[in-house]
Order: C-alpha cells, then sequence, then structure tokens
C-alpha cells in the first residue's frame, strides 16, 4: 500500500507533532484483489472504485430508480447534525443528487478512530464525485443502532498517557436478552466509566470542551446510540457529513415494504446468496458471512431480544427463544411497532439503497470482504450493488514514538510482530564484533576438530562416530547457552531503551492489531486538538482514474 508521511498541525503544537502514514487496510484475499484491480474480482465488483465512467455509470442506475420525490424521501429520513449545511439537502432534491454512505455500530465514548477515518472518506468521496458529476453529493453516516451484540459495543480501549492499554466497559444489564443497543440505557455506572475514561487522557489547552463531550453524550439515561450519535455528530458536522439511523421513524417506514418482500421470498434470496457464496469459493475465495440454511435475513424482537429468524415447517421460528410464528404474525408484529423488525447484515445494504440514492458504500476490508457476496443478492431486490470505495487507513505516529523508531533505526512494520522477535533482533545487533567473530571462530573450530576426529576414529571403531557426533552436539548446544547469556546480559544492559520500544510497540500496534482499529480517537484530540480531524480530512486525497 503507498503511504505518505503527512504532519498535524494544531495552534500550541509544532508541525511535525504527529505523522499519519495513510493507506488502504488489506484484508482476505477477494479483498485485496479487489484493491489491485484484478480481473478475477469483476463477477463479484461490477464496477471499479477508481473509475469515473463507472461511477457515471451507478448514477444513471440510481436516476432510474430515484424521482423527486424518492429523494424527498431520502431527506426525511436524514439527522443534520450542528455545523452542517442543511440548505445543502434542498440543493440535493432540486438538483438531483446522490449519496455516499458509510457507517458502524454504536460503541462506547465513540470506540475507535477508524469510523472517524470512515466518514471523513466519504466526505472526501463525496466531493470528488460532486466535481464529476456536477451534482449534489451527500455524504450519509448510517448509525447501526438496532445491533444486539452488546459485547462488541460496550467497551473503548484507550493507550493512556501511562503508555499502558486500558479497556473501559459497561456491563450488559441482564446477559441473557439481547435487545437492539437503541433499548439499554447505559445505566448508574456510565458517569463512572466515563470519568475513568477521560483520566487516562491527557490534560492539555484542548481536552476541556472534549471532555465536556463526553460528559454530556454519555449518561446514565442516554443509550449508547444516542451517546454515538453526540460525540460523532458535533466531531463531523463541520464536514458536511449528514447522519441517519437504523431505527429511526423515517428509516423504518420507507424500508418497512423491502422487510416483508424479504420474509415473502426469503427461500429465493437463500438461494441467490448461496450461489454467491459457490461463486466466490469455486474462484478460490473465501466467504466473510456463512449462508446458514433456513436463515431468514431478518431479526425479530422476540422474548430472548433481537432474535434471528429461520424457516421451519411452512412457517417461521426465532432463533433463540424457538418461538415459532407465521408469516402474518410478523407482519401484525411490524404493523404494532416497525421497530421490531430489522434487517441482518446482508440485507441492510439492500436497505440503505432502497431508501438512499446510493452511489458508493465506504467501508474496512471486512464488509468490502461481505459485499463481494452481493452483487447478485442486489440484483434479485432489482437494482445495482453501489460501488464499495475501501476507507482510507492511518497509523498516528506521535514524535515520541518516532524518536524511538529512530533511536533503533526501525520503521513503524518492524513492530508488528511479537515484541520479543523484535528484542533480540536488536539485541543481537548490540552484540560487539569481536564477540560474533570470536563466537563463529569457536563454532567454525569445533566443527573442523569433530570432522577430523571423526575421520581418526573409524579404522579404530565405526561405531564411535555417533559418540563423536555426541560431542559435537553437547559443544553446539553449550556455545547456544552461552550466546543466550550474551543477549540477556545485553538485554539487561538495555533495559530502558528495550522498555522505551516496547511502549512505542504499544502505541502502534496495541494487543498487536493496528491502532486505529483500538485507539479511542479522543487521546489524539485532547492532546492535538481538531486539527487532528482538518489534517485526516486534507490527507484523504480521491483520485479518480
Amino acid at each position: 500500500t503507498a503511504r505518505a508521511r503527512l504532519p498535524v498541525a494544531s495552534p500550541t503544537t509544532k508541525a511535525d507533532a504527529m505523522e499519519l502514514i495513510v493507506g488502504r487496510p488489506q484484508g482476505s484475499p477477494v479483498v485485496r484483489d479487489y484493491l489491485a484491480g484484478e480481473p478475477s474480482v469483476r463477477p463479484f465488483f461490477p464496477r471499479s472504485f477508481t473509475s469515473a465512467e463507472d461511477f457515471k455509470a451507478k448514477a444513471a442506475e440510481v436516476d432510474s430508480r430515484f424521482d423527486r420525490a424518492a429523494r424527498e424521501r431520502a431527506v426525511e429520513a436524514l439527522i443534520v447534525p450542528p455545523g452542517a449545511d442543511a440548505p445543502r439537502l434542498e440543493s440535493f432534491v432540486e438538483l438531483g443528487g446522490y449519496m455516499i454512505t458509510t457507517g458502524q455500530q454504536p460503541a462506547l465514548f465513540g470506540g475507535p478512530l477508524y469510523n472517524l477515518n470512515k466518514a471523513l472518506t466519504a466526505v472526501r468521496l463525496a466531493e470528488a464525485l460532486e466535481s464529476t458529476l456536477g451534482k449534489p453529493v451527500i455524504p450519509v453516516f448510517w448509525v447501526a443502532s438496532d445491533d444486539h451484540d452488546w459485547a462488541e459495543a460496550n467497551h473503548t480501549d484507550v493507550i493512556g498517557v501511562d503508555n499502558e492499554l486500558h479497556r473501559f466497559s459497561i456491563d450488559s444489564p441482564d446477559p441473557d436478552v439481547h435487545p437492539p443497543i437503541h433499548r439499554i440505557p447505559l445505566g448508574p455506572t456510565a458517569e463512572d466509566r466515563a470519568k475513568e475514561f477521560l483520566q487516562s487522557m491527557p490534560d492539555t489547552d484542548f481536552s476541556g470542551e472534549y471532555f465536556e463531550l463526553i460528559r454530556r453524550a454519555f449518561t446514565s439515561t442516554a443509550t449508547l446510540s444516542e451517546g454515538f450519535h453526540t460525540v460523532y455528530q458535533k466531531l463531523l458536522g463541520r464536514f458536511g457529513i449528514f447522519f441517519t439511523d437504523s431505527a429511526g421513524p423515517a428509516v423504518k417506514q420507507h424500508s418497512a415494504e423491502t422487510l416483508l418482500e424479504e420474509l415473502d421470498r426469503c427461500e429465493e434470496f437463500e438461494t441467490v446468496l448461496r450461489a454467491s457464496c459457490d461463486a466466490l469459493e469455486a474462484a478460490g475465495y473465501g466467504i466473510q458471512v456463512p449462508i446458514l440454511e433456513g436463515g431468514v435475513n431478518l431479526f425479530l424482537e422476540g422474548p430472548a431480544g433481537r432474535e434471528r429468524i429461520y424457516r421451519q415447517d411452512g412457517g417461521f421460528r426465532l432463533r433463540t427463544s424457538d418461538t415459532q410464528l407465521s408469516a402474518d404474525d410478523v407482519r401484525a408484529r411490524q404493523a404494532e411497532d416497525p421497530v421490531v423488525l430489522s434487517p441482518n447484515v446482508l440485507l441492510r445494504p439492500v436497505i440503505e439503497s432502497m431508501i438512499f440514492p446510493t452511489l458508493s458504500y465506504v467501508g474496512g476490508p471486512g464488509e468490502m470482504a461481505y459485499f463481494a457476496q452481493l452483487s447478485d443478492y442486489f440484483r434479485a431486490h432489482g437494482l445495482e450493488m453501489p460501488i464499495v470505495y475501501p476507507r482510507f487507513g492511518v497509523t498516528p505516529v506521535e514524535t515520541k514514538i518516532r524518536k524511538v523508531l529512530q533511536k533503533f533505526g526501525l520503521e513503524v512494520e518492524a513492530l508488528n510482530r511479537p515484541f520479543h522477535e523484535v528484542a533480540g533482533d536488536i539485541v543481537r545487533e548490540e552484540v560487539p564484533a569481536d564477540v560474533k567473530k570470536a563466537l563463529v571462530g569457536l563454532r567454525g573450530s569445533i566443527g573442523k576438530g569433530v570432522g577430523e576426529l571423526q575421520q581418526a576414529v573409524k579404522p579404530i571403531d565405526p561405531t564411535l562416530k555417533g559418540t563423536v557426533q555426541h560431542v559435537h552436539s553437547q559443544a553446539f548446544a553449550a556455545i547456544d547457552d552461552l550466546e543466550k547469556k550474551i543477549l540477556h546480559a545485553l538485554k539487561r544492559e538495555n533495559e530502558i531503551a528495550l522498555s522505551q520500544l516496547e511502549k512505542a510497540q504499544v502505541h502502534l500496534f496495541p494487543n498487536g492489531t493496528p491502532a486505529e482499529r483500538i485507539q479511542n480517537p479522543f487521546y489524539f484530540l485532547t492532546r492535538y486538538g481538531g486539527a487532528v480531524l482538518d489534517s485526516l480530512y486534507e490527507q484523504f486525497r480521491v483520485n479518480l482514474d
């Protein structure tokens, strides 16, 4: 992946306070081939994310489905965040505009940095396409608040001012029931977790406004999705991105018909999806989302929370509680409360493209992998899959981290492996030349002497060859042990420096994972201010053709 080192400037820090190494995250083989433009992925990604002509063709397909009234309905489903340009939506309707979508399920205190990367990639792609197409293109962030995986959403991770990785989480009120996230208030421990989270942050000239934002967003009475909305709308509104919510009234109203169609045609759609998976596997690719026998791409809120619907004996059942239902039962439940029926991960992009005139979805490697399964599924629903645009990825390298790397003559990627291997290589470089030379000489002398001895004893007794070889093995084992002791001595001598390197690794690859997938962005915002967002925006450059 091509990368560039890019500075973050802020009012009270030097321009080189932090580097942003920008690239695109790699993923599974089908994702890597899509990024590389390999012809083998064309059956699964019919259009290219680098082609202006493909975007123009996709715009024509959207126009065939969206008239003025449909675009007005799309606007009804949007949330205008603070700082956004609301009149842009009027131009969008008047001039027949389009949308770029991205999204994420809510996460405590905003989750990891890559959420911001996705949003700002969508902003930059929308700007580039607006210039190319000559019509308004609106970036939209879809907050998946009907997700029910509390264990995935209820925490955030921070490498704090102590250079240690910390996790802050809020327990589920009932671990045996899994309602949608938007149903669950954060509860009485929310303020305590927020206080602990903020204590791990740098206290700077910038931190006050962000501390206040966290305290205001994540209260005991707020839900996780409400807190997430508050934070991201405040951070991103000035970049012109709009928001929507999967459980919002307009989204539910405008998706109701498609959800029920999924119920009616579920066996047909399962066949289509299974055929796509077979094609992926035949092409040498794996699949991201397994197609389960009898699984309907819908969830219904039942006794155990948000439960997957399965076909059974001409009717349906809920997977966890084993509740038996007819199609009429599902329809009645939806009519009573539209929020109770929701799409799974494969149907969600279809719903999105039904509601919004979506040209492109901005996703990470995991999302791109499951979109590879969806082209024929979209066609079965009577529309074309949006062009999947890979989000930008960022490795933030603070000055203190860069200094440590320079001290050891290392690049960032050198730390993307177990630390004992990194330390071992470093210490081996520290072994004095005369010691290395002596060890090589000693091994050579023993090897030569053993060879000569084997030849000398051969006439006496050929079976002594094994005994001599055993002496050889023992001698070399003793030398290896000696070398380990030399390395341990050098490690003790370089303990402080290696400790600094280990802390640098924690910042760059916490738990062996790229920092953008772990580190909460408020660490950088409180340390460097809103200029971090401006720098991300500036460096996410979109070039078509």
